[in-house]
């Protein structure tokens, strides 16, 4: 069932510290403390700085690679006055635990999931005693994912259940019978420009055509399929639309990035 979480031992962690400092490391040194035998694999700490959609984007592209009762961390933080307004949410047998900034939104917006809102003051059973301070990830959040993944407790001993939760800060694609309308989440270390539009999305459309910076791109099956320099789109390894430029940076060459629109049209219907 969705909404049931029996805890593994893994905990996944997901920041926009681009391991800068030792802000992860002590992330991790706190879970340690408290989970010995944890296993914590970073998933990335290379999010675009107080912005969690990108965050929230691989965090729900990912999870699915990683077995049930994994704990899912991730603290990207527009302010840390809102990290104490944290979540705790289980969806296809994972928990997911962050702020309520929006980051877990892509996961954990819809019914399918549980969500509870953790009551600070619940936090005794596990043994914390939260106090404030600017570094919610480690004295906050690590120790929750601790207590989540060694099974010491479960999301719904944290708070109480809610469905008012914050809307992620980037809108879902919007579909009409001739076109996708989506926009480019975040761009990877070779220049391609990921976008929110489901790959299965495009089975909608007849002869899909992208449209991106000024350029008509059409879709192909994988990146060898055109010459060096030329644009292609294609559906990536994480089943989203991506714009590539063969051997070099699709983002360079058509001068947008992360928030920038992206259309689909149909080429039959032109």
């Amino acid at each position: 069932m969705h909404k049931t979480f029996n805890a593994c031992g893994v905990i996944t962690v997901t920041t926009d510290t681009a391991n800068k400092g030792s802000f992860v490391a002590t992330i991790k040194g706190m879970i340690l403390t408290r989970f010995i035998d944890a296993k914590i694999v970073d998933l990335t700490h290379d999010a675009v700085v107080q912005w969690p959609a990108e965050a929230g984007f691989w965090v729900s592209r990912a999870y699915r690679y990683f077995p049930a009762g994994t704990v899912h961390l991730c603290v990207v933080d527009p302010g840390a006055r809102l990290a104490p307004q944290a979540l705790v949410a289980v969806y296809d047998g994972h928990a997911f635990l962050g702020p309520d900034n929006g980051v877990l939104a892509p996961v954990v917006g819809g019914e399918s999931a549980a969500v509870y809102s953790i009551d600070l003051n619940r936090l005794d059973r596990i043994g914390l005693t939260f106090t404030g301070g600017t570094f919610h990830g480690r004295d906050l959040f690590a120790p929750i994912a601790a207590a989540l993944a060694s099974g010491a407790c479960r999301p719904e001993d944290l708070g109480a259940p809610t469905s008012d939760i914050t809307p992620s800060w980037i809108d879902d694609p919007e579909v009409t019978p001739r076109e996708i309308r989506g926009v480019v989440i975040t761009v990877d270390n070779f220049g391609n420009l990921i976008t929110n539009i489901d790959g299965s999305l495009l089975t909608r459309l007849a002869h899909p055509v992208v449209h991106a910076g000024g350029r008509e791109i059409h879709l192909k099956n994988t990146y060898s399929d055109v010459q060096p320099g030329e644009y292609l789109a294609l559906v990536n390894s994480f089943g989203v639309l991506e714009v590539a430029r063969s051997e070099m940076s699709a983002d360079q060459g058509l001068g947008i990035g992360r928030g920038s629109p992206i259309t689909v049209g149909d080429l039959g219907s032109a």
